[in-house]
C-alpha cells in the first residue's frame, strides 16, 4: 500500500513538470480596438466576462499552476481563442468577420456566454439582461 501512495504521489509531482503554454500577450496591435469603437460600458462588460478566453490576454487564477487543471483551461483558452480572438480581429478575412460576428450576436442572444463552468468560480462575470443587451448592440454596429 504504501509503494502504492508513494507512486501516486510521484506522478502527481511529475505532472506538474508538463506546462502548458499561457495566454498572456501585451501586443494589441491586431485587437479590433484597433478598428472599431469599444465604448467604456462594453469593454467593462469585455474584460470582465469575454477577453479570459476571448483574448489573448488571459488572467490566470491560482489553481491554474497545478497540473491537470493548467492543462484544461489552457485547452478550453485555446477552443475559445478558436471560435473569437479579439486580440487578432484584424487578422481574420471579411467572411470570416462576418460569420464570427453571427454566431457572436446568437450566442449573446441564446445568453450562451460565458459559460456555465465558467461561472461556477468566476461569478463577476455573470452577465445582467442589460448586459447582454449592450454586447448585442454593439455588435451589430460591426456588422455593418
Amino acid at each position: 500500500m504504501k509503494k502504492v501512495l508513494l507512486g501516486v504521489l510521484v506522478g502527481i509531482i511529475l505532472i506538474q513538470l508538463i506546462r502548458p503554454n499561457k495566454n498572456d500577450s501585451q501586443n494589441n496591435t491586431n485587437h479590433i480596438s484597433t478598428i472599431a469603437p469599444i465604448p467604456s460600458e462594453v469593454e467593462a462588460i469585455l474584460k470582465t466576462s469575454c477577453y479570459d478566453c476571448h483574448s489573448n490576454s488571459t488572467i490566470y487564477p491560482w489553481y491554474s499552476e497545478i497540473a491537470p487543471v493548467s492543462w484544461y483551461l489552457a485547452s478550453h483558452v485555446n477552443d475559445g481563442k478558436e471560435h473569437l480572438n479579439l486580440s487578432e480581429w484584424t487578422t481574420y478575412n471579411s467572411y470570416q468577420k462576418e460569420h464570427i460576428l453571427n454566431n457572436f450576436e446568437e450566442v449573446l442572444v441564446r445568453h450562451q456566454m460565458p459559460l456555465k463552468s465558467y461561472l461556477l468560480v468566476h461569478k463577476e462575470a455573470e452577465m445582467s439582461k442589460e448586459q447582454y443587451n449592450t454586447l448585442i448592440a454593439w455588435v451589430k454596429t460591426l456588422e455593418k
